[in-house]
């Protein structure tokens, strides 16, 4: 890292602590005291008058809500992410580099789920989901959803579950933990259409 990249992490920080402070709607003095250290150091830390030293990022951090990962990671320069295209099942998957377990995944189903319940899987995690166009049909056991264009559903992956669609192709936009995306990934989640969850 060189001097200038140095000094660009060390404005982006500060800035970050006083964009902190601020949407939490408080006060030099209410950080300065939530953090234990003087009003007049944390002062100095926003504006830069005053270097900034491990130990103080560590308690303001805490301060913050925030971890001091969090705090000082560079500014990402890859803002835009291209997404990974499974032409064979039809289905495009971004990571989610915030939490390298979660990933995004767009699908398009014109087949109902099967309503069997040997026929859907259970596995650790939770999985969300929009539906982008058209309505989409989840089989929760022996309960059925439907969820139109623009609603969403969140459920524990544990309850026997599949997805399809209802009266025509419709298309969702799903985010799966860690569990959930590894359960698909077990049990060789390929099906596009009318597929378990």
């Amino acid at each position: 890292m060189t001097h200038e990249d140095s000094g660009d992490l060390d404005s982006l920080v500060r800035g970050r602590i006083r964009a902190l402070r601020v949407a939490q709607g408080w006060s030099l003095e209410e950080l300065a005291s939530r953090a234990r250290i003087s009003q007049s150091t944390l002062s100095r830390i926003e504006n830069g008058r005053r270097r900034l030293a491990l130990d103080q990022l560590v308690v303001l951090a805490r301060a913050l809500d925030t971890s001091l990962d969090q705090l000082v990671e560079s500014a990402a320069d890859d803002v835009v992410i291209s997404p990974v295209i499974d032409g064979a099942h039809g289905q495009m998957r971004w990571p989610v580099r915030a939490d390298p377990g979660m990933t995004v995944m767009r699908r398009r189903m014109t087949e109902p789920p099967p309503e069997n319940p040997a026929r859907m899987r259970a596995h650790p995690g939770r999985e969300w989901l929009v539906v982008l166009s058209g309505t989409a049909l989840l089989m929760l056991g022996h309960r059925r959803f439907r969820i139109e264009t623009n609603q969403a559903a969140e459920f524990p992956t544990m309850l026997p579950h599949a997805l399809g669609a209802e009266g025509g192709p419709c298309e969702i936009l799903g985010i799966f933990d860690r569990e959930a995306r590894c359960g698909h990934q077990r049990d060789g989640d390929g099906e596009a259409e009318g597929s378990r969850a």
